[in-house]
Parts: structure tokens; C-alpha cells; sequence
């Protein structure tokens, strides 16, 4: 296979295309700047069998070379959940359905760890390229890399659960795009210091009780959170739950708190620049990636502002880039963490530690990261 251009690539995304931009997306985004026709697949529709013909294939605006495809099953969702078999049975006509639509492709890009679209459905002459970008908890994400050439990840925690399978192994960080790596490194520290934070405030791997009380015990900071915060702005999942609720109201209710919802990554990529300190606070037990990895943690170094976190597995021996907690399971110590670095911002803000941040950043970013990708998939010939 030539290199990673002229192509035509389908991405198996279990996430919809939105505002709020995770790993598939920003991929689908740099593989379609290089020349290859990309067909980004959001999720089918769950509300039950509709028309055989419900499938549409429109260009993302925006975006050369990007189209999205969305789709609605001919029978019901709900059988992956009672009968998986007859689920995957019908699933292949649908694939079939699909491809008859897309034509022919050269290479799967799958980020779905449902296996929802086993990919021996997809062409043999078809490369396969498996890419879990959180933890695979259950058999169906163990066996969605089935049938795949080569084997990407963010964490090697994830890729030894693939130790098993035959195809070659590599560890890939998370990526950054271009539009967080295009402003110079500059900081003047705020008065009140502004802490950030982006993702999906619906996310129930929080950990709301520390992330409260840090927001409590600090109330001459400004807490800016970008991202969603009810279910209409979310296309990344996230629940309608009473605990939800109940957390983003608190935040409401903070004088310090300024909630600005989902932005496009445009936006977030400028706005995120106005911070002095990031905070990371899941709960390693409840987090989908198991406290291994987050994609923010790029987007965060690329400002080459300080950030303050729970436990990071990938990021241990490195502890200039991440200030983070030694526990793995307990953030009781997180609050007093964020005031020591809160009380010395411009120390941990030196130019000298923001341009390592940045130059770590740049090194990943996806353009560099499909440069390293590539290389790997090339020595599969």
C-alpha cells in the first residue's frame, strides 16, 4: 500500500460528529486534509427498524474530502443487548448495505470497541486498522480488534489486553490539532487566577465530590468549564441521570463558575489560552480509560500552562508535564495539590516549563502522529 493519500477511508466512529471533537474525529479531520476521501459513520439510529433505505452520506461543511454518513438499522438495536448472534447476523447485511452505498474502500479505520461492525464484514483487500482509544471492558471489545492488520493505542495497558491477537502491537499518543499549537507560548497571570477545564460535564466518571470541594475551597479562582452540560449539547454520550443533574446545578449555583457549554474546537483551542491552571478530576474506578490516559492532557500542553490531575499512568515519568496526585485510587489529596500550585502559578508557569509543555504537544501532534502511523502501516506490505 502507497502512502496514507488518495485514499478512501471508512471510520468506525461509536461517537456521532459534533461539536465536542475526540480522537476519531480529529483523525478523520488530518487523514481528509492529505488528500484521502474519509467517510466518517456515526452510530446507527437506536429508535428501532426503519426504511431499508434510511442511509445518507452528506459532506461535512467545512471540511474538504469529509463526509458523514448516518444510518438506521432495518431491525431492532435492542437485539445486541438479548441476542448478540442474530444481532452480528444482521448486521453483516447492513454493512453490506453500507458499502453497496460508499463503494470500494481502501482502508477500515475502526475506533469501535462495541464491535458493532465485526470488521471480517468489511472487504479482505481492505486494510484493517484497530485503534481503542478507551479501555475495553467487556468480551465485545476484546473481540472487535478480530479480523484487524494492525493494532494503534494511547495507553499500553490497552494494547497488552490485545496481547492475544496476531496482529503487530504499537503505542501511539494522543494527538493535538493544528488549531491548539497555532498561538505563541505567552502568559501574564490572571487576577483572580482562572482554572480550566473542558470535556462533558454529564461524564458520571467525574469525581464531583472532590471537584466541588476544590471549587469550594478556592472561591478567589474563576472555574471556566467548556463543554456539555445538559443532554441536547452532547454528541459524545454522557447521562441524563439525577446525579448528573444534581452536579451540574451545584456548579450553577458557584458564583465562580462560568459554564460555556460545547464550542467548536476553533474556539476551544483560543479560549483555553486564557487560563493559568488546568484541573483534571475523575475517579479512576468510574473513568472509561481507568486514569491511563485523556485526551485533554494534549490540548492542555499545548498552551503550556500547568495542569493539576488524579493519577496518570502514561504520564508518571514525566512529571514536569503533569502535576499530579500519587494515589491511584483515592483524589483525597488532589485539593491540597491544586492550592500548592495555585500559590506558586508563576513558578509552575516559568517559560521554561510552558515551552517544554508545548514542545512535548507539537511532537504529538496528529499530523505527526499519522506520519508515525503510516510508517507502521507501510511495513505491513
Amino acid at each position: 500500500m502507497a502512502e496514507l493519500r488518495g485514499k478512501t477511508i471508512l471510520i468506525l466512529s461509536p461517537q456521532a460528529w459534533g461539536k465536542m471533537f475526540l480522537s476519531k474525529h480529529h483523525y478523520a479531520i488530518e487523514l481528509a486534509k492529505r488528500g484521502n476521501r474519509i467517510y466518517f459513520l456515526n452510530p446507527p439510529e437506536q429508535q428501532g427498524a426503519n426504511s431499508a433505505k434510511s442511509i445518507s452520506i452528506d459532506p461535512i461543511q467545512n471540511y474538504s474530502n469529509l463526509l458523514l454518513i448516518q444510518h438506521s438499522l432495518f431491525f431492532p438495536y435492542f437485539l445486541k443487548f438479548k441476542w448478540l448472534s442474530i444481532f452480528h447476523f444482521l448486521m453483516y447485511f447492513q454493512v453490506k448495505r453500507l458499502l453497496k452505498v460508499v463503494g470500494k474502500i481502501d482502508i477500515v479505520w475502526s475506533f469501535d470497541l462495541g464491535n458493532l461492525y465485526p470488521l471480517s464484514y468489511f472487504p479482505k483487500n481492505a486494510r484493517k486498522v484497530f485503534q481503542p482509544v478507551d479501555e475495553p471492558l467487556n468480551e465485545a471489545a476484546i473481540a472487535a480488534a478480530d479480523g484487524a492488520d494492525i493494532i494503534f493505542s494511547i495507553t499500553h495497558e490497552i494494547l497488552n489486553k490485545y496481547h492475544h491477537k496476531s496482529a503487530p502491537k504499537h503505542f501511539i499518543h494522543h494527538g493535538v490539532s493544528d488549531e491548539f499549537l497555532q498561538h505563541p507560548v505567552a502568559y501574564v497571570a490572571n487576577h483572580p487566577i482562572r482554572i480550566g477545564f473542558s470535556g462533558n460535564l454529564l461524564r458520571p466518571d467525574i469525581d464531583r465530590k472532590i471537584f466541588i470541594q476544590i471549587i469550594n475551597d478556592n472561591p478567589d479562582c474563576i472555574f471556566e468549564c467548556w463543554g456539555s452540560y445538559n443532554l441536547q449539547q452532547t454528541n459524545i454520550g454522557g447521562g441524563g441521570d439525577i446525579d448528573s443533574i444534581d452536579f451540574v446545578t451545584k456548579l450553577k449555583s458557584f458564583k465562580n463558575v462560568k459554564l460555556h457549554g460545547a464550542v467548536a474546537s476553533e474556539k476551544l483551542a483560543k479560549e483555553l489560552r486564557s487560563v493559568d491552571v488546568f484541573l483534571i478530576c475523575y475517579d479512576v474506578e468510574k473513568d472509561q480509560s481507568k486514569g491511563t490516559n485523556y485526551h485533554k492532557v494534549m490540548e492542555y500542553l499545548s498552551t503550556g500552562r500547568v495542569i493539576v490531575s488524579n493519577n496518570i499512568t502514561t504520564y508518571r515519568s514525566d512529571p514536569h508535564l503533569v502535576q499530579m496526585i500519587a494515589e491511584r485510587k483515592d483524589n483525597a489529596t488532589l485539593p491540597d495539590l491544586f492550592s500548592k500550585v495555585v500559590s506558586h502559578v508563576k513558578d509552575y508557569n516559568s517559560i521554561e516549563l510552558m515551552l517544554a509543555r508545548r514542545s512535548f504537544a507539537s511532537e504529538n501532534s496528529y499530523s505527526k502522529q499519522i506520519d508515525r502511523l503510516e510508517e507502521f502501516i507501510l511495513e505491513l506490505n
